[in-house]
């Protein structure tokens, strides 16, 4: 049998996995454009309410899209085999529509909620939408590949920076043009539409847990192992020390390094772009612990130099170091988290993702606090920092700036702790290895 159906027999293969690169592609799109809008969103939307917490504002309004995807994957996860794949991606597409259409109008949609609150519900609904895509194409590529998990959960993933990197190539080109931030928001609305279409024309399999007969009592237990609810803690982390900074990075750089950090955003996101499609060998040889060990190394380096970075060649080698560091981290996290935990399913692989986004809703808008206080610490208080303009308002933003990114440097830096000790645990019992679904022998001893 050729690759399209073997194993699930009237199932088109390669138009699943197409249409999950194609629903990835697009959240990473928008998550591209909003970095790259901040700035704008920040001066139109929040400085005329409140100019020195407008930083925490804008951080805050683009957290929640985190908040939103997390809470949707968690809740979505549990109904996957219930509602079925298909209808929530076409949910998914319409949900992007109309969160989008709230944060364009949001000045004409004003009336008993306040601006702020606007943008608010709309960013949420936005993270409603990547939530379900989340929720589905994951255990739709760990169904479709059962015996090669985390290096096509990797390609599939590659597509997320493949999105950040054409959202950020059109917004730039878009700004260049001078189309306000209203316009480069609403380009997400096309791929939306295009995997929204692809989803009510196609047939899903049952997920790998359904599949294989895993009662949803077996799986909830999966999900209750202690092992497990320790992986799930470290995804807070692995994802705080990449998406945090990734968005945060236009606003920051861009001050610290003379350049648009969203540049640098782009370049950081072809290089995981292209290394993702090389995590199979890189797990093979090194077991996917020692992936993640190894990338945490790299990620904490790599944020203490984007916190020191002051010209564009050493924004560049800083933002290498921390974007190969955080390459392989969301992918290898759900992969190794299939391949330890495979009765939990959907459930699972939906609150591991949940733990991610869930970080972020927390650890962006700490970064956009930490950023506050540290420039009305460095100009000497709130009176001071308002009296200040030109190279000296410049200079306490790059301090700021930098004071941030450094803060972060710490997450990463804790689970060299954890994963040292997973992969020496892994070592001291054989090496890493992946546990069948079948298996029930294998899978009651495991962890």
């Amino acid at each position: 049998m050729n690759e399209t159906t073997d194993r699930h027999s009237g199932y088109d293969k390669r138009r699943l996995f197409l249409l999950s690169v194609i629903a990835l592609t697009t959240t990473g799109i928008g998550f591209s454009i909003r970095g790259n809008i901040a700035s704008e969103l920040q001066s139109d939307l929040f400085d005329p309410i409140d100019k020195l917490r407008s930083a925490e504002m804008v951080a805050t309004a683009l957290g929640v899209v985190f908040l939103g995807y997390a809470f949707t994957i968690a809740i979505g996860s549990s109904l996957l085999d219930y509602i079925g794949m298909g209808r929530l991606l076409t949910v998914s597409s319409v949900l992007f529509f109309i969160g989008t259409f709230i944060v364009v109008f949001s000045r004409t949609l004003q009336g008993t909620l306040s601006l702020y609150w606007v943008v608010w519900l709309g960013m949420l609904i936005i993270g409603i939408g990547q939530g379900l895509v989340e929720t589905v194409i994951n255990p739709l590529a760990a169904t479709l590949y059962p015996d090669d998990k985390t290096h096509k959960l990797n390609v599939l993933h590659a597509w997320w920076p493949g999105g950040i990197i054409i959202g950020g190539l059109i917004g730039l080109a878009l700004g260049e043009m001078k189309f306000n931030w209203q316009v480069q928001m609403a380009i997400v609305l096309l791929p939306a539409a295009i995997f929204g279409i692809m989803a009510i024309g196609s047939k899903f399999p049952p997920t790998e847990r359904v599949a294989a007969g895993v009662s949803a009592g077996a799986m909830m237990k999966e999900v209750f192992r202690p092992f497990f609810i320790l992986w799930f803690l470290c995804m807070f982390l692995t994802a705080a020390a990449e998406l945090a900074p990734g968005q945060w990075v236009d606003m920051a750089l861009t001050r610290t390094v003379g350049m648009k950090g969203i540049w640098l955003l782009i370049y950081v996101s072809g290089l995981m772009f292209v290394m993702r499609h090389f995590a199979g060998p890189l797990a093979h040889r090194l077991s996917p612990v020692g992936l993640l060990w190894i990338s945490c190394l790299l990620a904490s380096v790599g944020l203490i130099f984007l916190s020191i970075a002051n010209s564009k060649i050493t924004g560049l080698l800083a933002a290498t170091v921390w974007g190969v560091g955080v390459c392989y981290m969301w992918p290898t996290m759900l992969g190794a988290a299939s391949e330890r935990f495979p009765r939990g399913g959907a459930l699972l692989m939906g609150l591991m993702g949940t733990g991610g986004t869930l970080s972020i809703y927390f650890v962006l808008p700490q970064m956009g606090k930490i950023f506050d206080n540290a420039k009305i610490r460095e100009a000497g208080g709130e009176e001071a920092f308002k009296a200040l303009s030109g190279e000296k308002l410049n200079a306490v933003l790059t301090y700021a700036s930098q004071y941030s990114f450094r803060v972060v440097a710490i997450l990463p830096a804790i689970l060299l702790i954890v994963f040292g000790a997973i992969w020496f645990f892994d070592k001291a019992r054989g090496g890493y290895k992946p546990v069948k679904i079948a298996d029930d022998a294998t899978l009651e001893d495991q962890n």
